[in-house]
């Protein structure tokens, strides 16, 4: 099986020695199990950030099928949050791509893995659930109290849409002029 390796360490000052702890240990497992390491991938950065370089290129090559599965040191040094392992979860279940955590054993190729895996993934999509009930009623009360809820409504001038196509003007023209988007123009002409 062809792996890639992802490592992190949130500070400059001991990124060198942690760093090569967590390779050797990772380097050594993938060893023991028969796994072929294609791609190391290391940043150098506060796990909390969203943009982190080498997670991204690590994600692209996922989707692009470089490797069977990623193997990572802890949870913590791959993903930002719960939410944030779980859709990188879902990601790499959907493309095939099994996720190996060393220090948790959590390996989704094997029955336990997967079940670990289904567990976290019910308890992501009742929470999902949950927010989408909280902000459905939220939004019943605003309405209730006159607010209108969603994008602002845009206005335009049918007339000027109208007379601006008659004389040749493109959607995008007359969007344009108008302060609206291509589309609200189109179904005002279309009134």
């Amino acid at each position: 099986m062809k792996v890639a390796l992802y490592v992190r360490v949130s500070s400059v000052s001991s990124a060198d020695q942690s760093l090569g702890l967590q390779l050797t240990e990772l380097r050594d497992y993938c060893q023991r199990r028969g796994l072929k390491i294609v791609e190391e991938y290391e940043d150098r950065m506060s796990g909390a950030k969203d943009r982190r370089p080498a997670l991204d290129c690590l994600m692209k090559d996922a989707s692009r099928r470089k490797f069977d599965a990623v193997v990572v040191w802890r949870f913590d040094r791959f993903a930002r949050s719960v939410s944030h392992l779980l859709r990188a979860l879902e990601q790499f279940n959907a493309l095939g791509v099994q996720f190996i955590s060393f220090t948790e054993t959590l390996d989704t190729s094997t029955p336990i893995g997967k079940t670990v895996f289904t567990v976290l993934s019910s308890v992501a999509e009742l929470e999902r659930n949950l927010i989408r009930e909280r902000v459905v009623a939220g939004m019943k009360v605003a309405r209730k109290n006159g607010k209108h809820c969603g994008r602002p409504r845009c206005i335009v001038d049918i007339a000027k849409v109208r007379k601006m196509r008659k004389e040749g003007a493109t959607w995008e023209k007359i969007a344009t002029t108008l302060g609206a988007s291509r589309s609200v123009c189109q179904r005002a002409a279309a009134q």
